[in-house]
């Protein structure tokens, strides 16, 4: 397995990029790595539809972009990739399952709709397992991460590579959220919390007390807009280019759960295509995906900021606070550790503490 993030990644520069977002100042993102490698000999014309669920000023969006072009330049345009944003051919469920009957060549889900074929890519749900993000990039760079990959053999989809999704963090409309107890009123208790369809995260925001109602992305604004659910949890970039700040009044910064994007090709696509295209496409996988985790970080604490000014109340939660939502989820462990895999949670805490302590 190629590594996903190397801390010798040569970036070509770095430029304000127009990403769209409406009446802010772009952050100073890393530009594209220069593209290098040789020319691929002449297999034919292949054009790859690839569906994503994120908008166009998305980190997930900007390093596809760089993936296509990447086959483009190296396949001399033989290669070329079609994308549809914004979850315009369906959520990651659907689009997974496009993946299989070949209806569609490409996605880019979140791991935890993935568990339904791979059950190991729970271990990401599990909450606060993943402290910081170099934590996380040495686990998505390890052989324990590289065999979940290889666990979707026969499943109709090919996984090419690990990327950032990222930090998750609560917003709601109703009130601030610092406690998982009723401390002045700023607990998670009673709130509709949309999530993802994810036993495990089911089971966090149950054990916290509050209404998990698991719903499609693509249907998330209109119903924090009408009052269907009173909150969501993603990363700070997704809530900010998906403009939840409209409809989101409170954000606390939870980090409580950490996954990664899945980049995925079906398997009929693969099979049909010539090794030397099959090898060149998992080799812009990866260094697109190292991009993306550069964009993702980048993107982050400017995208806390950039809510706050759009009048988002954060809470920054203090080292007690997080301590006091890791023991109360303390039973989440107790119920889904054994399921996913004890030896498998154990040996993700030694990489973790394995990196804590270099």
């Amino acid at each position: 397995m190629l590594p996903i993030w190397r801390t010798s990644l040569t970036l070509a520069g770095a430029a304000t990029l127009s990403l769209g977002i409406a009446q802010a100042q772009t952050p100073d993102l890393s530009e594209p790595p220069a593209i290098e490698g040789d020319t691929v000999g002449d297999h034919g014309s292949v054009t790859l539809r690839m569906g994503l669920g994120l908008s166009e000023t998305s980190p997930q969006y900007l390093s596809t972009q760089y993936f296509a072009d990447i086959l483009d330049q190296r396949s001399e345009g033989r290669i070329s990739v079609n994308i549809f944003p914004n979850s315009q051919l369906g959520d990651d469920v659907q689009m997974m399952e496009m993946l299989q009957t070949g209806t569609l060549d490409m996605t880019y889900p979140s791991s935890s709709p993935a568990t339904t074929y791979v059950s190991e890519l729970a271990v990401f749900d599990l909450p606060f397992l993943l402290p910081n993000r170099e934590a996380a990039i040495a686990v998505l760079n390890s052989e324990v991460a590289q065999s979940m990959l290889d666990g979707f053999e026969g499943t109709g989809m090919k996984a090419l590579t690990f990327s950032e999704n990222g930090f998750r963090q609560l917003s709601n409309s109703r009130r601030p959220i610092a406690t998982p107890e009723d401390v002045g009123g700023l607990d998670v208790r009673g709130l509709s919390v949309r999530t993802m369809e994810n036993p495990v995260h089911l089971a966090i925001w149950e054990t916290l007390g509050a209404n998990p109602t698991p719903m499609a992305f693509g249907e998330l604004f209109s119903a924090m807009e009408q009052g269907v659910v009173d909150g969501q949890e993603n990363p700070w970039s997704t809530i900010l280019t998906s403009n939840f700040y409209e409809v989101q009044d409170y954000g606390s910064e939870t980090r409580h759960v950490y996954t990664p994007f899945i980049k995925m090709i079906s398997e009929r696509t693969w099979n049909r295509l010539d090794e030397e295209y099959q090898d060149l496409i998992q080799e812009a996988a990866h260094q697109a995906a190292e991009y993306e985790i550069q964009l993702a970080a980048e993107y982050d604490d400017w995208s806390r900021d950039q809510l706050e000014e759009r009048g988002m109340q954060i809470t920054r939660l203090d080292d007690d606070q997080i301590a006091a939502f890791q023991e109360a989820v303390q039973p989440v462990y107790d119920e889904w550790a054994p399921r996913i895999g004890e030896d498998l949670v154990a040996e993700i805490q030694r990489i973790v503490e394995d990196t804590m302590n270099d």
